[in-house]
């Protein structure tokens, strides 16, 4: 067997370097230094690999609340978004799922991610789809990290006029690229994720349309207070972060609560969607470009 604990520590330094100094995060393609807040991530916590959603025909508050499809760190932790319960209302805290692999298979994800078109200059062209999500994916490599963004990658049809056979082609190799490294969740054993911040994006409560003889009565927000700072002034969403014994006294109100609950702060309700932060996000900031 191949012995690759040289090219995974060359990837882990790697992400070390180009994060926190001269890359650009997969969290924020902006370059904005995900430290400013000034906390000191733990070592391991360097993203290496990610893929996530953007865009689509979506609520506002479920873009800024995305949780990445799979992110993988140089410790070896995977952690992606986990099956949802077929109820309505839904529950009011996402299912964050994390698993470890090796260190090794960390260099090869890394590896694969380039083979299968994620680089500068991959051409996957636009379908003619619309109001798909973009499926982008980031890696870290030795030479910095490499992007891509693909529109419609699992709604496009094989025989799209608007795709070439080299697109299709190559969009072919990321999707079963991308296929698996979700199927990394169903070939190992998972936990759910130990949150240690959380970020709540409040907007204002409207009863839901929905029909239904009751609505979840209003529990009182044990957190910071509602909204805090808007993510966009142009959307009126707005986040705070909780941590310690601020998170702990959410995490217990949450128990009793669904993503219909109403929120109260301040005299006035909220509707507030949950989104765990992962090892590379330090606040809101890091949700503020999700698009």
């Amino acid at each position: 067997m191949t012995n690759l604990r040289g090219p995974v520590a060359a990837i882990a330094g790697a992400a070390l370097f180009l994060l926190g100094a001269c890359a650009r995060p997969a969290s924020d393609p902006t370059g904005r230094d995900a430290g400013a807040s000034g906390a000191e991530k733990p070592a391991g916590s360097e993203l290496v690999l990610r893929v996530r959603q953007e865009g689509g025909f979506v609520p506002p508050e479920q873009i800024a609340g995305r949780i990445p499809m799979v992110s993988v760190y140089a410790d070896g932790r995977v952690i992606t978004e986990g099956p949802v319960v077929a109820i309505y209302p839904g529950p009011a805290m996402p299912n964050v799922q994390m698993q470890r692999i090796e260190e090794d298979k960390v260099a090869e994800l890394a590896d694969r991610a380039v083979a299968a078109g994620v680089r500068s200059g991959t051409d996957l062209g636009r379908p003619a789809v619309a109001d798909a999500p973009t499926t982008r994916i980031d890696v870290v490599t030795a030479g910095g990290t490499q992007s891509v963004s693909v529109e419609a990658l699992n709604e496009a049809t094989l025989d799209d006029p608007m795709l070439t056979e080299p697109q299709k082609a190559a969009r072919a190799e990321l999707a079963a690229f991308v296929r698996e490294l979700t199927d990394l969740r169903d070939a190992s054993e998972s936990e759910t994720y130990p949150v240690q911040t959380m970020a709540a994006l409040a907007q204002p409560y409207h009863k839901p349309n929905d029909g239904l003889p009751e609505q979840p009565r209003p529990l009182a927000w044990p957190g910071p207070a509602l909204p805090g700072e808007h993510l966009d002034p142009n959307i009126e969403i707005g986040c705070v972060v909780a941590s310690g014994a601020e998170l702990d006294e959410i995490m217990a109100a949450v128990a009793d609560a669904n993503m219909n609950t109403p929120w109260s702060s301040g005299g006035k309700q909220y509707r507030v969607t949950f989104r765990p932060l992962l090892p590379d996000e330090t606040g809101c900031e890091d949700l503020r470009s999700a698009r």
